[in-house]
């Protein structure tokens, strides 16, 4: 019997690197797949809106008023009330959207690392006071705090995205102050202290990248609810003002047809919902592939 060469050629397996290592655990979740391939289609409608619309949307068709969907009519998901395509004007809404989505993370997010990087590094009367600022405004409905702010700014679509993201900062500075006072006992932050870094450099270069997992999906989480409260307000009345197209505004002015024309209302409440849903489903992907805790 021949015996096997010691010599044979050994196959050796190469790491990962970390953003194969991402996608290998964010595409084993096929909702969140699902969920990014949608939110990219909306981000190409919402860039192109100008190119893909078939109408302006402000256009009135004063002859086509409460047109039914139709393939031969040319509007393909009807018109509103006063004769303006709801494909052309959910388009250029989702270009709002994403901004209104933009603005707010951006802002609350911003706002919720500088105060929990500050209140998990130094603690004492400082964390108390941010602490108790934050409660009190978990305290209160974060819709109707959001209500209160535009009713004293005034209501707009800047106001109305400033509002939702000071009722989202409290949020944020509870994750960032939790993720900084674990990390505060590490090693490496020992290490940086002895090396002489200063507050700033270790809440900034050492323990805010470590703590960035978390707030990443915290952040896609809170993209859609700004998107879901920016409806709220735009269907109250507070938010994106007549005739700019924003989806919780044309359900408001869609309410009285609820029966009459049930394309004018199902459309942008399905947009809606969809778009909210795609980016939660990508947030519990990220949270897959980013949480050390739940990769096999």
């Amino acid at each position: 019997m021949s015996e096997v060469s010691n010599n044979a050629p050994v196959l050796e397996l190469k790491p990962l690197t970390p953003l194969q290592e991402f996608w290998k655990y964010f595409s084993s979740n096929k909702g969140a797949v699902v969920g990014l391939v949608y939110i990219c289609i909306i981000i190409f409608i919402a860039v192109f809106a100008d190119l893909i619309a078939p109408y302006s949307p402000v256009e009135q068709f004063r002859d086509a008023l409460l047109q039914p969907p139709s393939w031969t009519s040319g509007y393909l998901l009807g018109t509103d009330a006063v004769g303006r395509d709801i494909l052309s004007r959910l388009m250029h809404g989702a270009r709002l959207s994403l901004f209104v989505g933009m603005l707010v993370v951006t802002l609350s997010l911003g706002m919720g690392i500088l105060l929990g990087l500050i209140a998990g590094y130094y603690r004492g009367r400082v964390e108390t006071i941010i602490m108790r600022l934050v409660d009190i405004m978990l305290a209160m409905p974060s819709l109707l705090l959001a209500i209160a702010i535009v009713a004293i700014m005034g209501p707009s679509i800047v106001n109305a995205s400033i509002s939702i993201a000071v009722v989202s900062i409290p949020h944020y500075v509870r994750l960032t102050r939790a993720s900084t006072m674990a990390e505060m006992s590490k090693d490496y932050v020992i290490a940086s202290r002895i090396a002489g870094a200063g507050p700033i450099r270790i809440m900034f270069n050492a323990v805010l990248p470590n703590c960035l997992a978390p707030l990443i999906v915290q952040a896609t989480l809170g993209f859609s609810n700004a998107i879901l409260d920016m409806a709220a307000l735009g269907f109250l009345g507070l938010g994106a003002q007549a005739p700019t197209p924003e989806w919780g505004t044309m359900l408001a002015d869609a309410r009285q047809y609820v029966q009459s024309a049930w394309w004018v209302v199902t459309f942008p409440g399905v947009t809606i919902l969809l778009t909210v849903l795609a980016f939660n489903l990508m947030g519990d992907g990220l949270r897959d592939a980013l949480d050390p805790k739940l990769k096999q």
